[in-house]
């Protein structure tokens, strides 16, 4: 049966009608129904030895059109689809964006499952079923307002697979229920994302925007994505969240590998174990509780093993970010794991008298990444600078017990979503331009550069960055009903709120820039500023920052003397769906983190990809995609890791020092807390950040303040020159191809899985 037969089968069944005759909601539900029932026929890759990634976030985006394409048939279909009258992107915009995660994180793991079926790898994620995921984010009263993301519709890509299984908290039962999500490779077999839920979750526990009661664990357990941990109940449901997730992981993998027929003493031969961030951490001592008192190992068996099986990716630089639980938190939520994490920390402690490496520390808090790193057998970072920090500096105190342990990992993305399927008219144009061969072989790319003085290719790429770009401002008009002009510069920031990544520095840039056009300096091409990102509830400097970039949205693009010459947008509620909306359309790619803050940066890869300039510190990725494009391809600024380093250790960084040395900075900041910004802000959120920046400023904003402006301005100044820009934006495209997701697994797998 051909596929215009198999959809007109499946509507015919399903509402008794023909493809024609069909609305664009009954199509998506069949055309859903038609690509599970091709999943169905595509082989399961399957292998000795499998990897099972566990992650607290699987950020996968809209399904459809990536699953359509690694199938193979969306081209196809798109033709079916328009030969009865109907529109294949109008049907994707009806699909719900699953929120199972919320930064780069889980969108690494989402292109990373994407990858492994991609090579044929035999590989699962493992993660929670959340129903509400992250949060919806509300702009009201220029102040965000969460409200709970439902995505679960009876139309779905979760399958229930009927398994269940029992997890213990102290004397507490609950039941984990598996739903599966196929993860199909392109052009390649079928691997699944098992998602646990909670049997008895109960979403009317959700009164009003995000609160619920954190203490009927047994109902809330899979209602959101990292519930507030600002008091001690969050907290604690955090542990629950982890220790079920592991629970029901570290079960699946045993069951699946007995029936395999394997010998779980070999564990180590047939799984491997890659531990996602610190969440995860729980399932060493766990598979150590299963395999000692249900599988008749002794405790040296166990941990021989489990060491053997299990690795760790540090994903931050953060202190904070890396958990560190009290060991009593851990006693009221898993009673049964304590003892086995007791004699963990028991065995460190009799061989390494160093207290920076001990589990339990003083406090009596447990350190998660002591036990990975002890107790696993790779230690991994995700970019080339990150990795050397975390030897030098962060986990030195590690690196000199276990050197062997340590490698880097240099994150990736799919670019499958990311340019096949956000970018169809850049896509086809790089196939009929290189041929097809980067789909499977990003090196491929490189190609381009043969083009490097062809005006016709480089107008050709610009043409293409302008459609999207007009795409773009329609979509906007859409959802946020603002106006703006296609021809000006697009200059994008999208990323989670966090005062490392500073936002707050990209504000205080278009403060200046408003203050210049005011006073007569105005640019020869508008600029358009973009924002996308989510504050954590708890994180009140973050959603200060939010309010400052939304009241200068507000006093920006309402002053007649400045809105011709630039406008000012933060989208609401950003998420994949946007982001493929947003980074084609990017001229400038902002990545602004304080160095040697950032681990790697997946956005920046998305950004190069698509064709726009980097602007950014040397932190993270940003260093590897200027050793590849070279000085002339991309904008530096600012301090490099080492001297922000130094001025950590010697605390010798006084943020007020520059602002009152500096006319320029101090302009910008007291912006802040100015008339304008007053009479349309809130007094409290807009004084508290001004503080912060005044008397603490713990990312160094002011520190890389004015080199900022001064690169940021170069940019705009190099934009005029149109033939060199587009030079600059076909190099970035050809040089992305290192930062495929496919070389970054088949790393992983060379390196860590040996699969």
């Amino acid at each position: 049966m051909n596929l215009e037969q198999q959809l007109n089968e499946i509507t015919g069944r399903s509402y008794g009608k023909n493809i024609a005759s069909c609305t664009h909601v009954q199509l998506y539900g069949s055309i859903l129904q038609l690509v599970k029932e091709r999943i169905a026929d595509a082989p399961a890759i399957t292998g000795d030895k499998k990897v099972y990634y566990i992650s607290m976030e699987f950020l996968i985006g809209k399904l459809l059109s990536n699953n359509l394409i690694n199938l193979g048939i969306y081209d196809e279909l798109k033709d079916i689809l328009d030969a009865n009258g109907k529109s294949l992107a109008e049907i994707e915009e009806l699909e719900p964006e699953p929120s199972l995660g919320n930064g780069g994180l889980g969108r690494l793991a989402a292109c990373f499952l994407d990858s492994i079926a991609t090579l044929g790898l035999p590989g699962d994620g493992i993660g929670l079923n959340y129903h509400f995921g992250l949060f919806k984010q509300i702009f009201k009263d220029h102040l965000q307002n969460a409200e709970r993301n439902e995505w679960i519709e009876k139309l779905s890509w979760l399958e229930n697979t009927g398994k269940s299984c029992t997890v213990m908290f102290g004397k507490k039962k609950v039941t984990g229920v598996l739903y599966d999500i196929d993860v199909i490779g392109y052009e390649n077999g079928v691997n699944k994302l098992h998602l646990f839920d909670v049997e008895g979750v109960d979403e009317s526990l959700v009164k009003s925007g995000i609160t619920f009661d954190k203490t009927k664990v047994e109902k809330n357990l899979t209602l959101f994505l990292y519930p507030d941990d600002s008091d001690e109940e969050g907290n604690l449901l955090r542990i629950y969240q982890e220790y079920f997730m592991v629970s029901c992981g570290a079960q699946l993998i045993l069951e699946e590998t007995k029936a395999k027929g394997y010998d779980l003493h070999e564990l180590d031969q047939h799984v491997a174990i890659q531990i996602n961030d610190t969440h995860p951490t729980m399932v060493i001592p766990e598979l150590i509780r299963l395999l000692t008192q249900q599988e008749g190992f002794t405790m040296d068996e166990a941990i021989a093993v489990v060491s053997r099986t299990c690795a760790y990716t540090n994903h931050t630089i953060l202190a904070e970010a890396l958990e560190k639980w009290p060991l009593a938190y851990i006693e009221e939520v898993v009673p049964q794991l304590v003892p086995i994490i007791k004699e963990l920390d028991a065995r460190v402690a009799k061989k390494y008298k160093d207290k920076k490496v001990q589990i339990i520390d003083a406090d009596e808090r447990v350190h998660m990444a002591h036990i990975d790193i002890h107790y696993g057998y790779s230690v991994n970072g995700v970019a080339a600078i990150h990795t050397d920090i975390l030897k030098k500096s962060e986990l030195h105190h590690f690196y000199k017990i276990y050197p062997g342990k340590f490698n880097n990992k240099t994150n990736g993305i799919t670019f499958r979503r990311w340019l096949l399927s956000c970018n169809r008219e850049l896509s086809a144009f790089l196939t009929d331009t290189v041929g097809a061969g980067y789909k499977k072989n990003a090196d491929e790319l490189k190609k381009l550069l043969e083009y490097r003085d062809d005006p016709a290719v480089l107008d050709k790429i610009y043409a293409i960055k302008k459609e999207k770009k007009a795409q773009l401002v329609s979509y906007i008009k859409e959802k946020e009903g603002i106006e703006l002009n296609p021809d000006s510069i697009f200059d994008i920031q999208v990323k989670r709120l966090h005062e490392y990544k500073r936002q707050q520095m990209n504000a205080l840039y278009i403060i200046h820039k408003y203050l210049e056009i005011k006073g007569g300096r105005k640019p020869s091409t508008p600029i358009t500023f973009l924002f996308g990102a989510k504050a954590a509830p708890a994180y009140v400097i973050a959603q200060d920052i939010i309010h400052l970039i939304l009241v200068l949205s507000e006093i920006v693009n309402n002053d007649p003397d400045v809105a011709p010459y630039m406008k000012v947008v933060m989208v609401e509620n950003y998420n994949v769906s946007y982001a493929e909306k947003l980074i084609p359309a990017c001229d400038i790619s902002e990545q602004i983190s304080l160095a040697s803050k950032e681990a790697s940066g997946t956005g920046n890869m998305k950004f190069m990809l698509n064709g726009a300039v980097t602007l950014g510190t040397s932190d993270g990725a940003n260093v590897e995609i200027h050793e590849l494009v070279g000085d002339e391809n991309i904008y530096i600024f600012g301090e490099k890791s080492d001297s922000v380093i130094r001025h950590y250790a010697k605390a010798d960084y006084v943020s007020r020092e520059y602002y009152e040395a500096s006319p320029v900075i101090r302009e910008a900041v007291d912006f802040i807390v100015g008339k304008q910004a007053m009479k349309i802000g809130h007094k409290e959120n807009l004084e508290r950040l001004y503080e912060e920046l005044l008397n603490k400023d713990w990312f160094m904003t002011l520190l890389d303040l004015e080199d900022y402006i001064r690169v940021k301005d170069q940019a705009f100044a190099d934009y005029e020159d149109q033939q060199k820009w587009k030079k600059m934006m076909l190099t970035n495209i050809a040089m992305a191809g290192f930062f495929s997701s496919d070389r970054t697994i088949a790393e992983y797998n060379r390196d860590i899985w040996k699969l």
